[in-house]
């Protein structure tokens, strides 16, 4: 009887227990001279997998602050990095490598909410 009570009670406070939330995905697309999209907004504390693709040629990603190590995103191919802002602000992430056609004008600018 008392095993019955321990399992009863502790199903009791699973059942109770606030749901973990949902992970988040972004697609992030680069092409010669843009991120799409060229903004996303990130919250502090909350884990978010970035999926990365590239319709032309290869670029490259990467973000001290954010967590971001140095990323390859190659035609065909899709990674993913999972982030987890620690300070909220605004970051403006470059292409970190000569990649062709408008390359100065790749920015995609992530903000992190407290």
């Amino acid at each position: 009887m008392k095993h019955t009570a321990t399992a009863i009670l502790a199903g009791l406070l699973l059942a109770s227990a606030a749901p973990a939330p949902a992970a988040t995905t972004t697609d992030i697309s680069s092409q010669f001279g843009k991120f799409t999209p060229n903004a996303i907004t990130l919250h502090v504390g909350e884990t978010t997998t970035l999926r990365l693709t590239s319709t032309e040629g290869t670029h490259y990603l990467k973000s001290d602050d954010l967590g971001i190590p140095m990323t390859t995103i190659s035609p065909g191919s899709v990674q993913t990095v999972a982030i987890t802002p620690k300070k909220a602000g605004t970051y403006v992430l470059h292409c970190m490598m000569y990649c062709g056609p408008g390359h100065q004008y790749m920015t995609i600018t992530v903000t992190v909410l407290p």
